[in-house]
């Protein structure tokens, strides 16, 4: 399988921008070679400029759960491109997002548009501390919520794949006031708030997708929903990742807790760019102009993002789709399980990951004793096999509806032929 044009566009790339990429871990530094250049996207397909086509189980890193190009999105944003890209003004794609987040998690009552998931992130953290006049957020060790400052302390994911200790340029003051415990550990929470009593909220991935995919253990996340209740806390589901990609009502519907806020980006908007916050409206009335919480963005609520979204959450909305995604994911985990000992799968929903590792994963302690070396020759194998997966050990897998029993099926037959060799 030949990229040589790949090499040579990654080549050029390195003196135009830093590391080559606009984003770490597309730079392939873990898992070695150079990245793939991508010429587009079919359904449950990519292919790169030298032609090479490949199962995609990346999907621009998780929002697209309809998969590349789909028609009905396409077609959408066709007829919206012609009334203008960005307005600076309200319109009713806006509200229409609107209701159908809320009609799927009623915990959101009030929702604010934003550009990315780090903007969703800082903005709800901000609103938190304001609503509880506290200063200091906890947020577990491992989990990815945005590049902001005060949230780049322990954070897994890219930060993880290229060795930073955190990030260069992010001050003492900037994370004093962020308290850190492991993911899963519901003593080191309450000796937390033991310890501290200013803490305005709890953060958390309830279903880690940076540090690999790690499922919460029965009664984490209840219980964190009881230690901010008790201390006055605010919770807060980053759902980034997780909102409509682990059940239709997200991680909160999935595992029965309801948050004071959640965060969300990836699939609302369908494959643009696209962050939102929202939770309880006494706590989003404190948002400008309502409030003395001042967040804003030029291109918040733009019609093209709004209308991908507005799309995307229609058709998974449609009666049998959902199931049909969970067979998909039901059968690619139970096919990725054949793979023999050493090699650890997990699930929820339409999310996947897999480590090679002898003992079970449950934090991001866990996670760093997994063999990163292993699964860096188990993507060069894969990839020689047609079956593209994320370059890092550290970050979550995607089916969409593309992905049928063709595509899951030739996924397992690369997977057994790749792991042993590696």
């Amino acid at each position: 399988m030949s990229r040589e044009i790949s090499e040579g566009l990654f080549a050029e790339a390195l003196d135009l921008l830093p590391g080559g990429v606009s984003s770490p871990v597309r730079a392939f530094r873990a898992v070695g070679g150079a990245p793939l250049f991508v010429e587009r996207g079919e359904g449950a397909y990519l292919v790169d400029v030298d032609g090479n086509r490949y199962v995609d189980y990346v999907l621009s890193w998780g929002p697209l759960i309809l998969g590349h190009a789909h028609p009905r999105v396409v077609v959408a944003l066709e007829e919206a491109l012609r009334k203008g890209t960005s307005f600076g003004a309200p319109s009713q794609l806006e509200l229409e997002l609107a209701r159908s987040i809320r009609e799927s998690m009623p915990s959101v009552e009030l929702i604010r548009f934003v550009n990315s998931g780090t903007e969703a992130t800082m903005s709800a953290l901000r609103v938190a501390r304001a609503f509880t006049e506290r200063p200091k957020i906890v947020k577990f060790v491992g989990c990815y919520h945005g590049h902001a400052d005060l949230l780049l302390v322990q954070a897994g994911s890219g930060v993880a794949t290229l060795g930073l200790p955190d990030s260069a340029g992010v001050t003492r003051g900037a994370v004093r006031d962020t308290l850190t415990a492991p993911y899963n550990d519901l003593e080191a929470v309450r000796a937390l708030f033991a310890a501290h009593d200013d803490i305005a909220a709890v953060i958390v991935e309830p279903v880690a997708g940076n540090m690999g995919l790690v499922l919460p253990e029965p009664g984490f996340l209840e219980g964190l929903r009881d230690l901010t209740v008790v201390n006055g806390a605010l919770l807060v589901f980053d759902e980034v990742m997780t909102g409509f990609r682990v059940h239709p009502g997200g991680a909160q519907a999935l595992y029965g807790v309801t948050p004071d806020l959640t965060t969300l980006g990836k699939v609302i908007g369908g494959g643009l760019p696209v962050g939102a916050y929202g939770g309880r409206r006494e706590i989003m009335e404190l948002v400008a102009p309502l409030g003395r919480v001042y967040q804003a963005g030029t291109l918040s609520g733009n019609p093209l993002a709004m209308t991908a979204g507005v799309e995307t959450l229609r058709a998974i909305a449609e009666p049998g789709v959902w199931d049909a995604l969970e067979r998909t994911g039901a059968r690619l985990e139970a096919g990725l399980g054949t793979l023999g000992d050493g090699v650890r799968v997990a699930r929820a929903g339409t999310m996947f990951g897999l480590f090679f590792s002898d003992v079970p994963v449950t934090s991001w302690g866990d996670a760093k004793k997994a063999d990163t070396s292993r699964f860096a020759a188990f993507h060069r194998a894969m990839l020689e096999r047609g079956v593209y997966l994320a370059p890092s050990q550290y970050e979550a897998g995607f089916v969409s509806t593309e992905h049928g029993d063709a595509e899951i099926d030739a996924t397992v037959a690369a997977a057994r032929e790749a792991v042993s060799v590696v």
